[in-house]
């Protein structure tokens, strides 16, 4: 489900979770602008079991890709677990990845009402 205010980080690749289960990736994406706290979405071919946000395996995969593209910092936690989906892990990423995503196009809103002071 990509929309015009989305940057793709990574197109597919397959993650294996603690049971052995292997899983189709279709792309980890963020939304172009935010306020400082980005929430990074992790979409899936075919639908996931219930939970799979909180596999420590499969998150360590999904967190060795992100490094694979240059990110550098600590691991993510899970988002509002409202926003889990069938198809879809959405995970909170820590301040250090604001430099990351600025590097592929992400605008921190927040830095508008900082140069107003």
């Amino acid at each position: 489900m990509t929309i015009d205010t989305d940057i793709q980080l990574s197109g597919p690749f397959k993650a294996t979770d603690s049971s052995g289960a292997s899983h189709d990736v279709k792309a980890i994406r963020i939304f172009d602008e935010g306020y400082g706290i980005i929430d990074v979405y992790i979409d899936f071919a075919a639908p996931i079991e219930n939970g799979l946000y909180n596999d420590k395996v499969l998150l360590s995969q999904i967190m060795a890709k992100l490094r694979e593209l240059g990110y550098v910092g600590p691991d993510f936690g899970h988002s509002d677990l409202g926003l889990q989906e069938r198809k879809l892990i959405v995970l909170e990423a820590p301040e250090e990845f604001c430099t990351f995503a600025a590097r592929h196009g992400w605008k921190n809103l927040a830095e508008e009402f900082d140069d107003e002071e």
